[in-house]
C-alpha cells in the first residue's frame, strides 16, 4: 500500500518570513511558486520515497494556527532541530519525550503561530 498522505500545506501569513524559518530549522532550500493565485513554496521531495511532499501556502484560504492536523517531520536528531526553530524565532510547544520503542516526538510554534511536530527514532 502507498502512503495514505500525499501531500500537505502549511499555511502562512509572510511567505518571505516562513521561507527563511523552514530553510533555517530544517537545512533544505524551498522553490517558491504559484498556483491558482496562491503563493507557495515547495519542500523537496524524493520521487522515490513513499513519503508525502508538501509546501507553504500563502492566500485568502490558508490560515495559520496552532489548532487542527499535526505534521510530523522525521529528523535525525530533536534537540538540533528544536534549538534551530528557537534560533530562528520559533517556541517549543510540547518538548522532547520518549514514546517507547517508536522513538522521541516534540512540537514547536513556527514563524507563522503553526505547531509542527519532530519524530525522531534516535535520542
Amino acid at each position: 500500500m502507498n502512503a495514505l498522505v500525499k501531500y500537505f500545506e502549511i499555511p502562512v501569513h509572510d511567505m518571505d518570513r516562513a521561507v527563511v524559518f523552514y530553510e533555517s530549522v530544517f537545512r533544505f532550500t524551498l522553490e517558491r511558486g504559484e498556483i491558482d493565485g496562491n503563493l507557495m513554496a515547495f519542500f523537496p521531495t524524493d520521487p522515490a520515497s513513499t513519503g508525502a511532499g508538501g509546501a507553504l501556502a500563502m492566500g485568502d484560504s490558508y490560515v495559520p494556527g496552532k489548532q487542527g492536523c499535526r505534521l510530523y517531520f522525521t529528523v535525525d536528531n530533536i534537540d538540533t532541530t528544536l534549538a534551530r526553530a528557537i534560533a530562528a524565532g520559533g517556541a517549543v510547544l510540547y518538548p522532547k519525550t520518549a514514546i517507547g520503542e517508536l522513538g522521541f516526538v516534540a512540537e514547536f510554534k513556527d514563524s507563522e503561530g503553526n505547531c509542527i511536530a519532530l519524530h525522531s527514532t534516535k535520542g
